[in-house]
């Protein structure tokens, strides 16, 4: 999830919710009437203390200043009247949005479920039982400390303008400047939040992934991608973690701005205002209780629940009512269109890089390749050949536009990984139930058969160490060729072997029934096999047949013209 997005979901919840109260003005309504029975309770709470100190213990009148003390203490039991009464008005409010929060999940999964003909989705389960409440949790709570902010900040400023207003000066400027602080600081830091979480989100199901798929890894020779992916995440989590901490310091910074730094402000200035302004003790103590007992805690609540619950209920609300549930197993991933009829893979504007800042290596590729095709992808060195088979293979994923599979891809790349153990395990990796003369039939096609027989046959023990890299190779094909999958991608898999065995390979593998064939090619002779050719370019991408990229391509003449029988794997770059 992007900033942007985060940002984008967060204005999404606010304006939900701006919606939600509008239509409960009346709850809204018996909320505040009620909460000023607080605002009075805070207001009587350092106005009675001065009075005490002024007009009763400081003028030797103890009964004087004991009965100011016992009206403060007699609006304690009104204010905590009028605060049950408002949990009460609360349930009015938050009762009948969890109610729509379960209709609206409840209708997106059956709605689900019906275009996926399949069951529900799973998530559904957990956000009917658990996200719904952290909703109402979230969204109760936050009502009650807006309220609470609100009316205690009116009591306790109503009260220093009632002593001293003077005090006013020393106290409004700091404590707005605390709340503009935060109030600015909210969304951004709201924002940084969602997308720290979703890249701890998005960390966790990868290497989650990784650890499920560890040893399919290491057969494809996929752990340098595999490691640069993880890595990828993990730095991404790391920049969010460390951005969300910049904004946590104006978090930090508007409760000491808005509830301690008045504190300060007004013991420094208490010599002038005594002096100058002939204030009373009982009035610089009752403003400093109106500071430390009410705003300052009113504050700080404010703060922590709105960065808190605030956060929560967002999150959730993005998922409870934001964009429909995946469809269910049955009906596809979401967001994924099926390939076109006749195809088994197709490239749709994919846009992909290797990290966010950096040049595309793949930009905008349109590419489909039909069912049975045999396709030669050829290119300058690194000029993005490998990362083509990737994408297919879905090792990667486009930062822009779709890849499309109707299949299932085998990638088997240039350095093939075999294991200790007999030929046969080798081989069945992929297809444990293959009848051995099918195994046997496999390997003479690729041209594996002397080597199979020199092992010892299917029975025969596999030193992975006293094999060459093209012997390797060979049993990595006949894995691959015995396989299920419907796409085979080859990427340099052929470059230990000499032109007539790698003939012999891609021959046995465009000839393979119901297959389909992608060779990232070393050899012109590979792209003189293939159907089509994908030439890359590192700008844009120009797919025809061999005579066509002939002629009209030069930098394709050219690869050609650099190619010769002798030259070393992958020398001319094709």
């Amino acid at each position: 999830m992007t900033a942007t997005t985060a940002t984008t979901g967060v204005e999404g919840v606010e304006g939900g919710m701006r919606g939600w109260l509008r239509g409960h003005l009346g709850v809204l309504g018996v909320l505040a009437a009620w909460s000023v029975l607080e605002a009075g309770q805070t207001f009587l709470t350092g106005f009675a203390l001065a009075k005490a100190l002024d007009h009763g213990f400081l003028r030797g009148r103890p009964g004087t200043g004991a009965l100011w003390l016992a009206l403060a203490a007699v609006c304690v039991p009104l204010g905590a009247y009028g605060t049950a009464r408002v949990f009460r008005a609360l349930a009015a409010l938050v009762e009948p949005l969890r109610d729509v929060l379960v209709e609206t999940v409840v209708r997106r999964g059956i709605r689900s479920a019906i275009r996926g003909g399949g069951a529900p989705h799973a998530s559904v389960v957990s956000r009917l039982t658990h996200q719904v409440e952290i909703a109402r949790d979230a969204f109760g709570g936050l009502v009650l400390v807006l309220r609470s902010f609100v009316f205690t900040s009116i009591g306790a400023l109503a009260g220093m303008c009632a002593l001293a207003p003077v005090t006013l000066l020393i106290v409004v400027p700091p404590l707005a400047v605390g709340v503009a602080v935060f109030a600015l600081a909210l969304r951004p830091l709201a924002a940084r939040q969602h997308r720290y979480l979703a890249a701890d989100e998005a960390l966790a199901a990868e290497l989650g992934s990784l650890a499920a798929g560890l040893r399919d890894i290491r057969a494809c020779g996929g752990e340098p991608e595999m490691t640069r992916r993880a890595a990828d995440l993990i730095d991404a989590e790391l920049r969010a973690e460390r951005s969300l901490a910049r904004w946590g310091v104006a978090r930090a910074a508007a409760p000491a701005l808005g509830g301690r730094l008045p504190v300060v402000l007004l013991l420094a200035c208490a010599p002038w205002l005594l002096s100058t302004h002939r204030i009373t003790a009982g009035a610089l103590l009752g403003a400093l209780t109106y500071l430390t007992e009410s705003l300052q805690p009113a504050l700080q609540n404010l703060v922590h629940t709105l960065s808190a619950a605030g956060t929560r209920l967002g999150v959730v609300l993005d998922r409870v009512a934001g964009p429909d549930l995946p469809e269910s197993a049955e009906g596809g991933p979401e967001g994924v269109a099926p390939v076109r009829t006749g195809a088994v893979l197709e490239f749709r504007g994919v846009t992909f890089g290797y990290g966010g800042g950096a040049r595309p290596v793949v930009r905008g590729l349109d590419l489909a390749v039909a069912a049975g095709e045999h396709l030669a992808v050829v290119g300058p060195s690194g000029i993005g050949k490998s990362t083509v088979a990737g994408l297919a293979a879905g090792l990667l994923r486009s930062g822009r536009g779709q890849v499309l599979s109707a299949g299932l891809p085998a990638l088997v790349p240039q350095e093939a990984y075999v294991f200790r153990g007999t030929v046969g395990d080798n081989l069945r990796y992929l297809r444990p139930d293959a009848d051995p003369d099918d195994v046997l039939s496999a390997a003479e096609l690729l041209g594996a058969g002397p080597l199979v027989a020199a092992l010892g046959g299917l029975t025969g023990e596999v030193d992975p160490g006293a094999l060459s890299a093209g012997e390797r190779q060979l049993l990595a094909l006949t894995r691959t060729y015995l396989s299920p999958a419907s796409l085979v991608l080859l990427d340099e898999a052929t470059c230990h072997l000499d032109p007539a065995a790698e003939a012999v390979a891609e021959h046995a593998f465009a000839h393979r029934p119901g297959g389909t064939l992608l060779v990232v090619a070393h050899r012109i002779s590979s792209a003189t096999r293939a159907d089509r050719v994908l030439l890359l370019d590192g700008t844009h991408a120009l797919c025809g047949t061999h005579t066509e990229l002939l002629r009209l391509s030069p930098l394709y003449r050219d690869l050609v013209g650099t190619w010769s029988p002798a030259a070393p794997a992958g020398r001319a770059g094709l």
